[in-house]
Order: C-alpha cells, then sequence, then structure tokens
C-alpha cells in the first residue's frame, strides 16, 4: 500500500451501509450503522468474525428502533451466529444502550473499563452527584438562564432512557492490555476528556484503530465538564490522550463512532489540536475585551455561533466549562468564585 497523502483525510468507503445491512472495512471486521434520536443522527458499530460468532465493539441507543435493526442483523448479518463478546469502548448511551440486552440475550460478557463500568451505574441511578439536579445546578452556576435549567431538570434522567440497563458485571480492559479479536491482538489505548477511561483498540497487524469518540473526522469530540469533577480539566486531558493516537503508522484505518472511517491520523489529530487553540484564543479575547466578569453561559456562542436545541445546549454548557477552566488551570484567566457558589471569568 503506498503512504497516504499526509495533508489530507482520505475516505476509502465513499457512504456507509444502509440500515440493516452491514459492509467489510477490514479483514474480518464489518461497519454496522445504527440510528439517533439526536441532531448526530447516527453511531457506527463493528463486528469482528470469530471463529464460534463475533465480537460486537458497542451497542447503539437503548431504543425499540435500534433493537428492531438488531433483529434483522441477528437474522440476516450474523447468519443465526452468535454473539460471544461485546466490547463497549465507553458508558454513553449510544454505545453501551443495548449491551445487557444482548450479552443477556447470547450470553456473552461485556467488556469495558472499571471507569465508564462504574460511570455508567452512577448515572442511572444518581448517585456522587451524577444526576440531573447535580447537572442543572451546576450549569446554573454557570450563568445558565433558569428556562433553560428547568428545561433540562424537566426532562429527567435522559441517559437511563438511551441505557435502559447497565451490565451488571463486567470484564475489565485496562491500558496497554491486548485482548483477541478475529484472530489478532488488538492493543487497548485509555484516552480521557470525552468520558472518564474511554477505550480504543489498535491492531498493529491489520493497522486498523477503532477509536470510538476520540477521533472523529469532521466533528470535535465533545469534551465537557460535569458536577462530579466541577473544578476539572478534562479539555487538557483530552489534548494529552491524542498523542498516543498521533504516534500511529499513517496508514492506520481510523473507524470512528461517527462519520466515515478514514486514513490521515496525523493530520486529524493536528487539526483538532488547531481547532481548540482557536477558540481557546477567541475566549481569552473575548473576555479581555469584556466590561466585566463573564459566565461560561455568556461565552456560550463564543463556540457555538449557531441555534442549538435544548440536547445541543446541554453538551455546549458543559464544553464551554470545559475551555474556560483549561483557561483558568493554565493562568491564562483568572475564575471569581461567589459566596453563593457561582463562577465567573476574568482576564
Amino acid at each position: 500500500m503506498s503512504s497516504p497523502d499526509p495533508h489530507v483525510l482520505d475516505y476509502p468507503l465513499a457512504a456507509p451501509p444502509p440500515p440493516g445491512d452491514a459492509v467489510q472495512v477490514a479483514p474480518g471486521v464489518s461497519w454496522l450503522r445504527m440510528p439517533l434520536p439526536f441532531a448526530l443522527d447516527h453511531i457506527n458499530l463493528w463486528l469482528v468474525t470469530e471463529d464460534d460468532g463475533y465480537t460486537l465493539v458497542d451497542t447503539g441507543y437503548g431504543s425499540a428502533e435500534t433493537r428492531t435493526l438488531w433483529e434483522r442483523h441477528f437474522a440476516d448479518t450474523l447468519g443465526g451466529e452468535p454473539i460471544t463478546r461485546i466490547v463497549a469502548t465507553h458508558c454513553h448511551p449510544d454505545h453501551l444502550g443495548n449491551a445487557a440486552w444482548i450479552a443477556r440475550r447470547f450470553d456473552c460478557r461485556v467488556a469495558m473499563t472499571h471507569g465508564e463500568f462504574m460511570a455508567a451505574h452512577a448515572i442511572i441511578d444518581e448517585r456522587a452527584t451524577h444526576g440531573t439536579r447535580d447537572t442543572c445546578e451546576l450549569f446554573r452556576l454557570h450563568g445558565m438562564a433558569q428556562v433553560d435549567v428547568d428545561a433540562l431538570a424537566a426532562r429527567g434522567n435522559q441517559y437511563k432512557r438511551g441505557v435502559p440497563e447497565a451490565p451488571a458485571s463486567f470484564d475489565r480492559l485496562l491500558e496497554h492490555d491486548t485482548i483477541t479479536m478475529g484472530g489478532k491482538r488488538w492493543r487497548v489505548i485509555i484516552g480521557h476528556g470525552h468520558s472518564s477511561e474511554h477505550a480504543s483498540l489498535y491492531c498493529a497487524e491489520s493497522e486498523v484503530l477503532i477509536a470510538g469518540d476520540m477521533l472523529l473526522p469532521r466533528i470535535s469530540t465533545n469534551v465537557a465538564v460535569w458536577p462530579s469533577d466541577p473544578d476539572g480539566d478534562p479539555l487538557g486531558r483530552f489534548l494529552h490522550s491524542l498523542t498516543a493516537y498521533e504516534a500511529l503508522p499513517p496508514s492506520t484505518l481510523v473507524l470512528p463512532s461517527h462519520g466515515l472511517p478514514f486514513r490521515g491520523i496525523a493530520m486529524r489529530v493536528a487539526q483538532l489540536r488547531t481547532h481548540h487553540d482557536a477558540r481557546l484564543a477567541e475566549l481569552v479575547e473575548a473576555i479581555g475585551t469584556a466590561s466585566a466578569p463573564v459566565s461560561a453561559a455568556d461565552m456560550v456562542p463564543i463556540l457555538f455561533r449557531r441555534e442549538l436545541d435544548l440536547q445541543q445546549r446541554f453538551f455546549a454548557m458543559g464544553e464551554t466549562i470545559a475551555h474556560l477552566n483549561h483557561l483558568w488551570r493554565r493562568g491564562r484567566m483568572r475564575r471569581l468564585r461567589a459566596a453563593d457558589g457561582s463562577c465567573r471569568f476574568a482576564a
């Protein structure tokens, strides 16, 4: 194989498989796509052929629509063969939503990291500041309008709608672990910032990376602050995590959870770094010219220059706090906390 142009992303497949179908993207690896009930309307899932069935990487949103499509895949794509193992890259509903359901159906195990397993149960049960009220309070302290806070509260536990049930137990994945899928060895690469302990999988023999949400071709990964770690720097952790991916061979085929498979991994990492540098610079400029300290809610329009629905405002708020915390943690601005816990930022 000739080396790809390091300045251009290469998309070897022009279109995704239609609903209910699958297409081979690498030896022994097939691509499925499932719908999502959001503006980001799809997720890519990966089936790896085994001698006795299939390993499934990620499972889709836990909805009736997705499970109807799964029934088609069980009958047609799998040809009656079982799913013998599930690997969940992380705990978000589009990845973990059907894991318990499929595992019970095929009596198979779910492999994931400890951080993601624990986070899933904490969010479902709304424990340890992982509840809707906790998120609403965090966003209120960062200046979100009360009407939006009330709208978020009225939605209730959206996570539980997408993950009706989390696996009761799991097989633990750790950084640098190797697991065998399709007769080949895949190395676990742990990433941070998007979720607590995201697991990507890299096969050196095939030069294939199942990237999950850590490396997407056209959109930037959501990196947000949540109430369990309100002073944290998830953006710093995310940018640091990218180092492990840019070291992979340029011919690596990246299988992302959203968008099309691509090659050009170093270029994409560079684009993401440039993107975040530009957003951070815009925040520094906006706050530097403000006449008074600003809230994260004030800065959402700086990072997101389009009309946002409620779901998008939820993610935009968490991501804006993440960018501001990153600047504060690196001494590029001040964070002012009032007696009531509310936070504002100033040059």
